[in-house]
């Protein structure tokens, strides 16, 4: 197989780089190099620094060179899937960076520079599935960032910064240790239950043709066994129990019923048949 032609650990050459630039429907100059085999930065890049957009996910890249920020015109920055533990200061030179993606790596709190800090049009920014407990309190100054993922870390706690990105309209924390307090893990407990419910009724609305409200009036507190689920399983089972005591239902007990009802019914009969024989015995009273 040639070179550039996506074998595993294939060298990258200036040409093939070249030949595999696309535009896109904006014009904009997007390089493709995923699941390559790289575990080195192709040094050919340096000479196509004009680039707008750049993917070299899913490749076996441990770090990057520190000529990174040489990228000026990168708005898009896809790393995402590789084994990088750290990133240089220079990226902070990548102010164009709209969107950057770094989930599936082995990247720490030390790993990451403050210069991300300086990343001000980000407005994507994907931490995911890394070995995370803080995050650089400069990431403050991210003032148009939209959307942050944080899942499957070690966050303990929600990292400040945070907290003041008024723009920031999607925050996925999934599957990070998340502390609460003693008082209010039963809730959160509660919550989680009740977030499953719910996203288990959104999958049987979108399969069905029940809306979601009919949905919820006909489910709601059976899905999952919350204290709704608990109390009203409870309720059930004691009156359950009862009408059982109250009306037995072995054969055995059935078949005695049946006898007494058919012997009182035999006794009526009789009683009835010795009136009348009195009655038609006793002749005209006179």
């Amino acid at each position: 197989m040639s070179k550039g032609k996506g074998a595993k650990g294939a060298k990258q050459t200036l040409k093939s780089a070249k030949k595999a630039i696309q535009i896109t429907p904006d014009g904009k100059r997007r390089l493709v190099l995923s699941n390559m085999g790289l575990t080195v930065f192709p040094k050919c890049l340096f000479k196509l620094t004009n680039l707008d957009e750049l993917d070299l996910s899913r490749n076996l890249l441990q770090k990057l060179p520190d000529s990174i920020g040489n990228f000026s015109s990168l708005t898009r920055l896809d790393l995402h899937s590789n084994k990088l533990e750290s990133l240089p200061e220079s990226v902070g030179n990548l102010t164009g960076l709209t969107h950057l993606n770094l989930a599936n790596n082995c990247l720490t709190f030390v790993g990451l520079p403050f210069s991300l800090g300086c990343l001000t049009n980000l407005k994507s920014l994907n931490l995911g599935m890394n070995q995370l407990d803080d995050l650089p309190p400069p990431l403050e100054n991210l003032v148009n960032l939209q959307e942050l993922g944080l899942f499957d870390n070690r966050f303990l706690k929600l990292p400040e910064f945070v907290k003041v990105l008024r723009n920031l309209t999607k925050l996925n924390l999934k599957r990070n240790p998340l502390e609460h307090t003693q008082g209010n893990e039963e809730s959160m407990k509660n919550r989680k239950l009740e977030a499953q419910e719910e996203a288990y009724l959104e999958n049987l609305v979108r399969d069905g043709d029940m809306s979601k409200e009919k949905k919820k009036r006909t489910f709601s507190g059976l899905m999952t066994p919350n204290s709704v689920a608990i109390l009203s399983q409870n309720e059930w089972r004691l009156k359950t129990k009862q009408s059982k005591d109250y009306w037995p239902n072995s054969p055995h007990h059935l078949l005695l019923l049946l006898l007494i009802l058919l012997s009182e019914t035999l006794k009526d009969a009789a009683g009835c048949r010795s009136d009348e024989s009195q009655h038609s015995c006793a002749g005209p009273q006179h």
